[in-house]
């Protein structure tokens, strides 16, 4: 008996190979908020407080978390607090095995995740003894909102915002759902998975759609 390995096993199986990003996440922040310094500017310059302080940030963040609540209901968008060990593709399948358009806000998803944010601290003049407030860099579990949307170029995606400043935002999209809406819109029949492609009518199309998504 001749023993096989895995890839020897799979081989047999495979009947198209292609290279292709599956996720790819994008960052979005305002450089200069992202330190105690730019903090201090952004409150005293921008805002016109003498004095730096987190309290004056507060109302920021429940303007920002209030014109997202509008927004869902003006829209008739559902807000899901996803449970501690809820997975979220599984919520987000179960909205698009119900939808019906191809382009907008399938749900908003909410849930407390760590975070970066800023602190205000006293700290004590050694000399006089005095105490005086300091802005400090530290973490937190602030509520994040993520705007699940189905969109006709790349599919399924979503866009999460954290709901305290200085309020990061964080975009994935799909690069197997991007390859497969473009297979459609050129008009290339292929035979779908769930997180890819099993079979495809021109593979060197295919290979070719892939890595322009990377150039």
């Amino acid at each position: 008996m001749v023993s096989q390995n895995v890839a020897e096993i799979i081989q047999k199986h495979v009947t198209l190979e292609v290279e292709s990003i599956d996720r790819m996440y994008l960052n979005g922040y305002v450089p200069g908020l992202q330190t105690e310094g730019g903090f201090v500017h952004f409150v005293r310059k921008h805002l016109g407080y003498p004095i730096a302080s987190t309290a004056v940030i507060s109302p920021l963040s429940k303007a920002f978390v209030q014109a997202i609540e509008d927004f869902a209901k003006q829209q008739h968008v559902d807000v899901v607090t996803f449970g501690k060990h809820q997975r979220k593709d599984d919520v987000t399948k179960d909205y698009l095995a119900r939808t019906a358009f191809t382009e907008g806000v399938l749900y908003i998803g909410k849930a407390q995740e760590k975070a970066a944010v800023f602190r205000a601290i006293h700290k004590r003049n050694a000399e006089t003894g005095k105490s005086y407030p300091w802005i400090s860099r530290g973490s937190a579990l602030p509520n994040h909102y993520y705007f699940y949307l189905l969109d006709e170029d790349f599919g399924p995606l979503f866009i999460k915002f954290c709901s305290y400043f200085p309020y990061a935002v964080k975009l994935c999209i799909n690069g197997h759902e991007w390859v497969k809406r473009q297979l459609t819109q050129e008009g290339i029949g292929f035979e779908a998975l769930d997180n890819g492609v099993l079979s495809c009518e021109n593979p060197t199309r295919l290979q070719e759609l892939c890595d322009s998504l990377d150039s």
